[in-house]
């Protein structure tokens, strides 16, 4: 996965922001409650994300670039009324670059309710199709979806571009580069070329079966390049790229975007722009997946919970882990991988990640020459051609499967919403008890398991609306039940804020596993630290 990762971002430790002239570092009940600024004398203050609250704490001077969300004419007033750079506009607002005092007065404005940074983003890296059940869907065997291999499905690879490779050629219907706005797409770091190709590449012989074909081979994607050749690129350009999709979705046929990238998640999923963008996304239709990030344990081994990166915090994105398949198509050897990052989300403590997938050690497309390919030559394989194929490692790759996995769903079933697909997946994931549901979700892809597609029915108790997800010649205590961002699981119950399920408990950055507990930034039991030191 790709994480946007602000100065200060630490892997396995969350965001450390930098107080110049002071040893002081925020922990982790700072972080959560410093998206809501402190109130200005006299007066109300934006929520801000916890990056531009570090900034206007810190001694320095230097400018900052801030996401702005709202009309043109509403950006020009704002710029105009502060003193305010427009860096780049975008369809939902504008990159705005300020300084500390200048960003300190829009804050108080009456206009704005909230600001976000604009952090840079990396890739998240750290298929089998018989583990995932995509070769039963191929051949057939899955009765609800019949043959199906990605027709018609187009999917977004919002990532770092995709290259010219003979597995992917015909693949690409569309190339738009976020990053120089000269429309080549050309692929410098490898990554993205790598997510196309597990999730539509053709294999040797340009079959939708055989070695190193993708999980939807015969779907065609739309290349959104955000990253540069370093694996980096900003928030603000992933938002402009979400947002295209949404407005040439029916022109392209788009139906999933896959997001292998992230940020560190400075404030709630209702204030993230990034956020904001997916939720625009399923509301207009569109399947978002998104990598969990690779923060699932710190530089001393320890395992890190709250380390769901954003956008994959958001309650409308298909958030994926990884798993370890260790080489086999038995399930029983599956294990997540440690390094995989686990719930709850940071701010929201909304239950992540919603399912599992093979991350580890996957071979895909590799783009010749590019950055990934030359720092690392000893993960190139040779296929048809001399060095033409790559092993890689992340949720990233994850996500890429489930993408994959998504397209063949709506192959066979294309009226099915974003909601249904997502329940869809996690009604015929297989459940990993050993790693809990903030490690694994719902458990691990397997739509071969998808022998009766679930049905909603609407449910209502006071104020709230749902819908209870019936799982056909299943126990009805396996049952599912949606409360509006919330999805509730089998045993599970949920309460205010608290969700409780088997022998664990989330509620207000309090995790209860078992016998280990975790609360703020205390090491209570064994090698489990949330966000700590």
């Amino acid at each position: 996965m790709v994480n946007l990762q602000p100065d200060g971002w630490n892997r396995g430790r969350g965001y450390r922001p930098t107080w110049h002239g002071s040893t002081a570092l925020l922990i982790m009940a700072a972080v959560v409650l410093a998206c809501a600024a402190p109130a200005a004398a006299g007066g109300r203050r934006a929520r801000l994300s916890s990056d531009l609250v570090a900034h206007l704490s810190s001694g320095s001077s230097a400018p900052i670039d801030i996401i702005v969300s709202g009309s043109q004419e509403r950006i020009d007033r704002l710029a105009k009324r502060h003193g305010l750079v427009v860096k780049k506009l975008l369809s939902s607002g504008a990159v705005l670059t300020a300084s500390k005092g200048a960003m300190d007065s829009l804050s108080q404005d009456d206009e704005v309710d909230a600001l976000s940074g604009d952090p840079v983003v990396h890739s998240h890296m750290a298929v089998t199709t018989r583990t995932t059940g995509a070769d039963a869907a191929w051949s057939g065997a899955v009765a609800t979806l019949g043959a199906v291999d990605g027709r018609g499905i187009g999917v977004a690879i919002i990532d770092s571009g995709i290259a010219d490779h003979p597995a992917l050629r015909g693949r690409v219907v569309a190339s738009v580069d976020f990053t120089d706005r000269r429309g080549r797409g050309r692929d410098e770091y490898g990554h993205g070329t790598h997510i196309a190709g597990i999730v539509a590449a053709r294999s040797f012989k340009n079959t939708a079966e055989g070695a190193h074909s993708g999980m939807a081979p015969a779907a065609h994607l739309i290349n959104l390049k955000v990253l540069g050749a370093d694996g980096s690129g900003q928030a603000s350009d992933v938002v402009e790229a979400i947002d295209w999709a949404i407005r040439y979705r029916e022109h392209f046929g788009i139906r999933v975007l896959n997001l292998s990238l992230g940020a560190a998640p400075t404030q709630s999923y209702k204030d993230d722009p990034l956020c904001l963008a997916v939720e625009r996304a399923v509301k207009a239709g569109l399947v978002v997946v998104a990598s969990a990030g690779n923060y699932g344990t710190n530089d001393q081994g320890q395992q890190v919970y709250g380390s769901i990166t954003s956008p994959g915090i958001s309650p409308y994105a298909i958030t994926v882990g990884a798993i370890r398949t260790q080489g086999t198509a038995d399930k029983g050897d599956d294990e997540v991988a440690p390094w995989s990052s686990k719930g709850p989300t940071l701010v929201d403590h909304i239950v992540k990640p919603d399912l599992v997938a093979p991350g580890s050690k996957i071979v895909s497309t590799a783009a010749a020459g590019a950055t990934l390919m030359s720092q690392f030559p000893e993960r190139l394989i040779d296929g048809p051609g001399a060095r033409d194929y790559f092993s890689m490692s992340g949720t990233s790759m994850s996500a890429a499967v489930v993408t994959g996995a998504v397209a063949l769903l709506l192959d066979g079933r294309g009226e099915l919403t974003p909601l249904q697909v997502k329940l869809a997946l996690q009604a015929s994931a297989d459940f990993m008890p050993s790693a809990g549901l903030l490690a694994s979700g719902a458990g691990s892809l397997d739509i071969k398991d998808l022998d009766t597609l679930p049905t909603l029915t609407p449910q209502r108790t006071g104020a709230a609306t749902g819908f209870s997800l019936a799982l056909p010649d299943r126990d009805p205590s396996s049952q599912v039940i949606v409360w509006g961002d919330v999805i509730v699981w089998g045993d599970s119950t949920i309460a205010s804020d608290v969700i409780v399920w088997g022998d664990s408990t989330v509620t207000q950055g309090v995790i209860v596993w078992g016998d280990v507990i975790v609360w703020g930034d205390v090491i209570a039991w064994g090698d489990v630290i949330v966000w700590g030191d």
